[in-house]
């Protein structure tokens, strides 16, 4: 079952709304998303931009695979938008979604082994989710028809 470039870009977009990792300390709650982190406690939002630009002089090692992995999101994002507007690239946009996906590994694992946190990788399964069901079957397709 091929799906076709507006279904895909739509779940690559609910791929990046849906938080990537959530990480809970004590009774507070942050939520890694694509686009930023959003504390509880007090309640904040702070972008990608201001994470990596604005403090990058106290950033944990391990949070930088998550730029990364934003990257990748946005590069497979624009892969997926090109294919509902002109012709589309499944293997790389797929790759691209693996690619973030597998990024937030190190994220989870970094906040995990962090004293009373826990951490769960909500991303990794959502994107790769994305990667087998919607891509998996268009590479396939693209494929058989060569």
């Amino acid at each position: 079952m091929a799906h076709g470039p507006r279904r895909r870009l739509l779940a690559v977009v609910v791929a990046g709304l849906v938080p990537w990792t959530v990480v809970v300390i004590g009774a507070e709650l942050t939520l890694v998303f694509s686009f930023g982190l959003f504390n509880t406690n007090p309640p904040e939002l702070l972008s990608v931009y201001s994470y990596f630009v604005r403090f990058t002089g106290m950033l944990p090692q391990f949070i930088e695979s998550w730029g990364s992995g934003v990257l990748l999101y946005v590069f497979a994002l624009s892969s997926a938008v090109v294919g509902v507007v002109w012709r589309e690239d499944v293997r790389l946009t797929a790759l691209a979604l693996a690619g973030a996906g597998l990024t937030q590994i190190p994220v989870f694992l970094g906040f995990t082994r962090r004293l009373n946190y826990v951490a769960v990788p909500v991303g990794t399964l959502v994107l790769l989710a994305v990667v087998w069901w919607y891509y998996l079957p268009a590479i396939r397709t693209d494929a058989a028809t060569r």
